[in-house]
């Protein structure tokens, strides 16, 4: 039998990435509670291509974020799924798949898209992607980005 990889800590915000999208240090809400990731976005349209195919379009993030650069994010492949909101109601949201990077580590998981305007985290990841990966400290923060910087600041001291 093959033994499982050890399981990294992330506290309960992370600075995550999104190298395919390029977006970088986004700070990100840990939830355990929550089953799905979720990405804030605004400005979703779905359109019929010429050739009969679909795709969505949005802006991701929000113009308060230093972050925000008002990109247009096309995907072709992405679904529509019935999300339970922390309030207990269930909201029909567009799903993409994506990669996010915690630690060195780039993860394919699903995001729903949302309007998080109103949240103080952009981000929220859940316990879909954080229990084949991560365990979580709830008395830490930005564990990994720190890890990230501290490795980063070794290796230029030793050149």
């Amino acid at each position: 039998m093959e033994d499982k990889p050890e399981k990294k800590t992330v506290g309960r915000r992370e600075r995550v990435n999104f190298p395919l999208l390029d977006i970088y240090e986004v700070e990100a809400k840990i939830d355990t509670g929550a089953f799905t990731s979720a990405i804030h976005c605004s400005n979703i349209r779905e359109e019929i291509l010429e050739d009969g195919s679909s795709v969505i379009r949005f802006r991701l993030l929000h113009p308060s974020l230093s972050k925000y650069d008002n990109r247009v994010f096309e995907f072709k492949e992405y679904a529509r799924r019935n999300i339970k909101s922390s309030f207990g109601d269930v909201q029909e949201r567009y799903v993409i798949k994506t990669q996010i990077q915690i630690y060195e580590e780039n993860i394919e998981t699903e995001f729903s898209l949302s309007d998080r305007s109103d949240l103080k985290y952009p981000v929220l990841i859940g316990r879909s992607l954080l229990s084949k990966h991560f365990v979580v400290d709830v008395a830490k923060k930005n564990v990994a980005f720190k890890q990230k910087r501290k490795k980063a600041k070794k290796q230029r001291n030793q050149l």
